[in-house]
């Protein structure tokens, strides 16, 4: 791996390590990919590249901050939607860098409405969860039930979550 990362220009290289620190995963594969495509490189090479520099620098990245998750942070954004909380909801979604993740949404009537309480990647689950007990789920879908559930009960709400064992964005929503 070090011998394509070797024969990338040096103003490439610093441009996406420069990316790399700013936790800007998309810019540093874009620059690597396009300057290294007419060598050959194709996209998945590019990535496993960049994964390799996030390794080399570790806890140097300066990490795009976590959504807080505990019971006090989720009540107060909670408390500040417009309208009146009748649901916490859970939804999986997904993408090309982070794979699978869970987004904690707040439902509201007057208005009608959902808001972003939290979105919970694998990675933060594992960090926030620790060795703690999570079942048949994958950390996000633990974490996400966990804090999801908390909210709800402290807020005297149901929590909907359609499909925790499974990653499916096409799960059916809450309904009154």
């Amino acid at each position: 791996m070090s011998i394509r990362w070797e024969s990338l220009p040096t103003g490439i290289r610093e441009q996406a390590d420069g990316y790399v620190l700013q936790d800007r995963l998309l810019f540093a594969v874009r620059t690597v990919w396009e300057a290294g495509r007419a060598q050959g490189l194709d996209l998945n090479a590019a990535q496993d590249l960049i994964a390799a520099r996030y390794e080399h620098f570790g806890d140097r990245v300066a990490r795009t901050p976590e959504c807080p998750v505990d019971l006090d942070s989720l009540a107060a954004r909670a408390a500040g939607f417009p309208g009146r909380l009748v649901a916490v909801e859970a939804v999986w979604d997904g993408d090309t860098v982070h794979d699978w993740f869970v987004n904690l949404l707040a439902i509201t009537e007057d208005p009608a409405g959902e808001h972003h309480l939290a979105t919970i990647h694998w990675g933060a689950a594992v960090r926030a969860l620790g060795d703690t007990d999570r079942g048949p789920l994958d950390p996000h879908a633990a974490l996400a039930t966990r804090a999801g559930s908390a909210l709800a009960t402290h807020r005297g709400v149901p929590f909907h979550f359609a499909s925790p064992t499974e990653p499916d964005d096409e799960a059916p929503r809450w309904r009154p």
